[in-house]
């Protein structure tokens, strides 16, 4: 059984740091696309990062230079480290799973098939 689950947010400054973890469990995590994804209050969800099985990434415009997207495989984990946080940054961010793709990853949150319970980050100005 597929499970993920993230850990992490909080409430920081603008400017500040945060580091996102995304446990999976039941399947092997580097060998398929896995993504972060947010959701502010109104607005559709939207991907912030994905990293492939050749741990190839890929990024939203608004978060370049700023977010890492990272996994560790021995512990099963997916990682975003988001730096210089703004306020826009904030909402519910989602780790997820498409267990369909393995390179190339998608950007659509309809391609991720399996999804985290989410975690809140709140950026105040």
């Amino acid at each position: 059984q597929v499970q993920l689950g993230e850990s992490g947010g909080g409430s920081v400054q603008a400017g500040g740091s945060l580091r996102l973890s995304c446990a999976a469990s039941g399947y092997t995590a580097s060998d398929y696309c896995m993504g972060w994804f947010r959701q502010a209050p109104g607005k559709e969800r939207e991907g912030v990062a994905a990293i492939d099985s050749a741990d190839m990434t890929s990024y939203a415009d608004s978060v370049k230079g700023r977010f890492t997207i990272s996994k560790d495989n021995a512990k099963n984990t997916l990682y975003l480290q988001m730096n210089s946080l703004k306020p826009e940054d904030s909402g519910a961010y989602y780790c997820a799973a498409d267990l369909e793709a393995t390179m190339f990853c998608s950007s659509a949150p309809q391609d991720f098939g399996y999804w985290g319970q989410g975690t809140q980050v709140t950026v105040s100005s």
